[in-house]
């Protein structure tokens, strides 16, 4: 397998899109846009903290303002928590890798058009919760963030997790300015992924002091008021210093400090801290003038409070912080807030909605509270004012935007021109040259430095042999081609070379054993299909000549590569001592591979899954075809149902196993997604539809061919029928906008073997199926898949065009 650098650079300019004309056509309206599922992911209520409150503010909001966001939630938590979540639809352990692993699979097969992620350090478990690189690493559907926190100093580690999320987002929100400006700049983040939405905060009435006071038995007196959970790192010290200062002035004065202690401080130290706050207050001589409240209060009871605040406090020392739910919900009630400058308080508080004051300095408080309270009518300006910027950030508008930020991180409808085209080869010869297929390109330009390679080259035969053109132009190309082959084998070796320097020097002696049982495939289906008698006999020669050699190959996909040769060599001559073994020994390997591999959950030949997949299936159905055995078109056709499975979004689209998941045991990742795997499930759904018969698997075909156009986990079209061109895979950013030679041949090979699969079936040249009934079923397509599937096929079998 040739290797594909995937692009990741932060900030990389996004190339101009492909132009496209799919290929298969439908009279079926695009999906529509109304409804959105998304996966929300956060702590949660009932468990008390400022991202739980958040993340319980948002299911609710958007389901009251924004009732066409389906959300299911995934709550996180730690071991050993007693916490009951009646809202949400799982619970995550984030000390347990494997219910994170879970989760993400849930959310994979949910449905949902994208996962909303709270980021903060503390919440995804130890070590700066670097476990959420796992858990993101596993989600297929475009992540949107919400960074509560961005760091101006962090810690070498905090800054790596934060640059692997932004390569993983789809969109990025924060709620300040300053956030934007940090991840951008320090960060790397590309300036159109970041959005700043405001932090939401409840809508109600203005200058409504005096009934709730006297609700609460607050009658004539002037209140001060701070809440949120209780913890160092608030300023309450410093506040509390002021006092004696604002007393003496206002005797009236109470300050309300509103909250429960942080669970996490309760567990370490009890209410330690709290006995420390009230033992300052007695030294002082305030503790008559302060009021706790020490519980954590429902959103109504709490905004019921906060109405009966005149001037609000946040004597926060830590200026780094970018948001304050607290501040945010001050403000929108028009409270008078007097504030250290931390990031939210400076943007919020800018143009006179509160008042700024040196952080860790009691005599600044004092004075900034004095002031207000000497001047009424100022005090209700600065009140008035607050007010009129809590109409930006109140509710509906937060909703509004952040259904807005959701559906442009989603993929798009996928596209549905109608052409039935095949497409032009041009791309194909723009790789080439007289030598033969580059493997490489920047772009859409080829890249000389890294030459060719025996992998592309056996795949461009192959492609000469079926895609139609000019004998003239397929005899030069072919030529090519084969030439290349031919001068891989190294009889010293008794194996192909793989890869070759642009000045036609070969880097080694001997290629992969992949490489050397593709070159085997290679000849054998140009044996079978060349259209050139000659071509034909000298693919049989050298396949004569190399195959009893290459008898050796261990590796699992060799092995089925090589049996893949072996069986277009036994349909083209019927009879072949060489190619019968290389089936019966390679389907005795993959039998008792399976038998070895195989498990409740796992129904497949190796522990790990690689590249191309469907191939090993492949084989082993077409060994059985050839040598009468039933039992390996079984497990072939089992296995193969077990890939496609898990080869598909909920049975909507196509979603490849990701070249990330290579090495790692019983793991199954999104990304980065190849166009070689769309090719293999295509033919290997061919060689299983003429075993069974079963229409299911030219569904299965199509649903990988549209992944080409859009049918995709970013909606991204990667391939041009007019130029033939084809992008290198989908990352979890969209499109690698390299067009190498794999992915440009991968393509046209998956087109050709689709349209002879549909044209078998509908011209029903076809051998008799095997007396074979699968008591398994993929992934069943949808109602608008199989109206595509249905339209699609008509246009494809009955009216394809061949370009010249």
């Amino acid at each position: 397998m040739s290797s594909q650098t995937l692009e990741r650079a932060k900030g990389a300019v996004e190339p101009p899109a492909l132009r496209a004309i799919p290929l298969l056509a439908n009279d079926v309206p695009p999906l529509t846009q109304d409804k959105l599922r998304v996966a929300l992911v956060g702590t949660f209520a009932p468990r008390k903290c400022g991202i739980a409150t958040f993340t319980t503010d948002i299911f609710e909001q958007l389901g009251e303002h924004q009732p066409e966001v389906d959300i299911d939630v995934y709550a996180l938590d730690r071991r050993g928590s007693t916490i009951y979540y009646d809202r949400a639809s799982y619970v995550v352990d984030v000390d347990d890798a494997a219910s994170l692993a879970r989760a993400a699979t849930k959310i994979n097969e949910s449905g949902a058009d994208c996962a909303w992620i709270q980021h903060e350090f503390g919440i995804f478990g130890s070590d700066d919760g670097e476990a959420v690189r796992d858990f993101v690493d596993r989600i297929a559907v475009p992540l949107v963030f919400t960074f509560h926190t961005v760091l101006t100093e962090p810690s070498p580690r905090q800054r790596d997790i934060i640059e692997y999320l932004i390569t993983r987002a789809s969109r990025i929100m924060v709620m300040s300015e300053h956030g934007r400006e940090l991840l951008v700049e320090r960060y790397g983040a590309s300036p159109g992924l970041v959005q700043v939405i405001a932090h939401g905060a409840p809508d109600r009435p203005f200058g409504r002091q005096t009934e709730f006071k006297k609700a609460l038995g607050l009658d004539g007196r002037d209140v001060l008021m701070t809440f949120g959970l209780l913890g160092p790192g608030k300023g309450l010290e410093c506040m509390m210093e002021a006092m004696p200062a604002i007393i003496a002035r206002h005797p009236s004065v109470i300050y309300r400090i509103i909250g429960a202690t942080h669970p996490d401080l309760v567990a370490r130290e009890g209410e330690a801290y709290r006995a420390r706050l009230q033992a300052l207050a007695r030294t002082l001589g305030v503790e008559t003038h302060i009021d706790w409240e020490d519980r954590f209060l429902d959103c109504s009871e709490l905004l019921d409070q906060l109405e009966a605040c005149d001037v609000y406090v946040t004597p926060y020392p830590n200026l780094q912080q970018s948001t304050s739910g607290t501040l945010s919900y001050a403000v929108a009630l028009g409270k008078a807030v007097v504030s250290t400058p931390y990031v939210h308080a400076r943007e919020l508080l800018a143009d006179g909605a509160g008042v700024i004051v040196e952080p860790n300095s009691s005599t600044a408080l004092a004075a900034a509270v004095i002031d207000l309270l000497d001047d009424r009518s100022r005090l209700l300006e600065v009140q008035r004012q607050a007010y009129q910027k809590g109409r930006e950030t109140i509710w509906p508008q937060f909703a509004q935007g952040s259904a807005a930020l959701l559906r442009s991180a989603i993929r798009p409808p996928e596209q549905t021109t109608r052409s039935a085209d095949t497409p032009s080869l041009s791309a194909v010869f723009a790789m080439s040259d007289s030598t033969g297929m580059l493997q490489h390109a920047i772009g859409i330009v080829p890249d000389r430095r890294h030459g060719y390679c025996l992998d592309d080259n056996a795949r461009a035969l192959m492609l000469m042999n079926i895609a139609p053109m000019p004998d003239d132009d397929r005899a030069a190309r072919s030529m090519i081609f084969a030439s290349f082959l031919q001068d891989a084998w190294n009889p010293d070796e008794q194996l192909f070379r793989n890869f070759m320097h642009f000045d036609r020097s070969w880097r080694e002696n001997t290629g992969s054993e992949d490489s050397n049982g593709r070159a085997l495939w290679a000849l054998g289906q140009t044996a079978e299909r060349a259209p050139s008698d000659d071509l034909r006999w000298w693919a049989q020669r050298w396949f004569n000549e190399t195959a009893p050699a290459l008898l050796e190959l261990s590796a699992p996909r060799a092995k089925a590569f090589a049996m893949l040769g072996a069986a277009a060599v036994l349909r083209a001559v019927g009879s072949h001592a060489v190619a019968e073994r290389l089936l019966d020994e390679g389907g005795d390997l993959l039998s008792c591979l399976i038998e070895g591999s195989r498990r409740p959950d796992w129904a497949w030949f190796e522990a790990m899954l690689g590249y191309d997949n469907p191939r090993l299936s492949q084989a082993l159905i077409e060994a059985g075809m050839l040598r009468g055995r039933r039992e390996w078109v079984t497990v072939g056709i089992e296995t193969l149902e077990w890939i496609a499975g898990r080869q598909s979004a909920g049975g909507q689209y196509f979603r490849p196993v990701g070249s990330e998941t290579f090495g790692h045991d019983h793991a199954l990742l999104p990304f980065d997604q190849q166009p070689l795997e769309a090719q293999a499930a295509i033919e290997a759904s061919a060689s299983a539809f003429a075993a069974t018969g079963d229409p299911t698997w030219i569904g299965h075909a199509e649903m990988a061919y549209r992944w080409f156009f859009g049918g995709n986990d970013r909606g991204v079209v990667l391939a041009d029928l007019h130029s033939g061109r084809c992008r290198d895979g989908v990352t979890p950013r969209g499109a690698n906008e390299n067009c190498g030679a794999e992915s440009i041949l991968a393509f046209h090979l998956a087109h050709h073997n689709l349209a002879r699969l549909l044209e078998a079936r509908l011209d029903r040249r076809l051998q008799a199926p095997l007396d074979y009934r699968s008591t398994h079923s993929i992934a069943k397509p949808t109602a608008r898949s199989v109206a595509m599937m249905h339209s699609s096929t008509r246009l494809f079998g009955g009216e394809l065009r061949r370009s010249h």
